[in-house]
């Protein structure tokens, strides 16, 4: 499946399934409400997280902290791609979502992240998919500096990294200077 398609759904999910809470796994927007739609809206949302079972309201608690951790701009790309996704007819927006719940959990989850760390999620998962919960924010905050070529020399460290060799190798590289990034990643992939 074309990765730019679910990044389009993934992206779209927030705001359009919002009447369907439990199958959501993604981040949700804070809604923007008119201050006059303020105090009937409140209440509606607060009643309809409490009607949620406890793994739920987990579940939606771990969505908005991921949702706030991401950049101000990757989550104007999510807002924009909801807009497209809404605009889709209900059927073709049904049959993405199935596609998009068909993948492995790892590649939905790695969504989470957004938009650039999304899309090489899959090609990261095996350097950075099991970080010690201590390290997340670190790791996250230097991956969400890389540029997208870096990010694509680091996939490709990634994939040719034994497994015996993913700790000392992700430890090597969040210890290299920031300005040393480049050269570090050109010596490790080869180029």
């Amino acid at each position: 499946m074309n990765k730019l398609l679910f990044a389009g759904l993934l992206l779209a999910l927030p705001l359009s399934l919002a009447a369907a809470p439990q199958s959501v796994n993604v981040p949700l927007p804070a809604p923007s409400a008119t201050p006059s739609a303020a105090p009937t809206a409140a209440p509606t949302a607060a009643a309809a997280f409490a009607q949620l079972d406890p793994a739920q309201q987990r579940q939606r608690r771990s969505d908005y902290a991921a949702w706030r951790a991401l950049p101000e701009g990757e989550r104007e790309r999510i807002r924009q791609a909801a807009a497209r996704f809404a605009a889709l007819p209900a059927d073709q927006q049904q049959r993405l979502r199935a596609q998009f719940q068909a993948q492995d959990q790892a590649f939905r989850e790695g969504w989470r992240l957004g938009p650039q760390l999304g899309a090489e999620f899959p090609k990261l998962h095996g350097l950075f998919g099991f970080v010690p919960p201590q390290q997340r924010d670190a790791v996250l905050a230097v991956l969400r500096q890389l540029s997208p070529s870096q990010l694509a020399q680091l996939a490709l460290v990634a994939q040719r990294t034994p497994p015996q060799e993913r700790d000392s190798v992700r430890s090597a590289f969040l210890t290299v200077p920031a300005a040393e990034r480049d050269t570090w990643l050109k010596r490790q992939a080869g180029q």
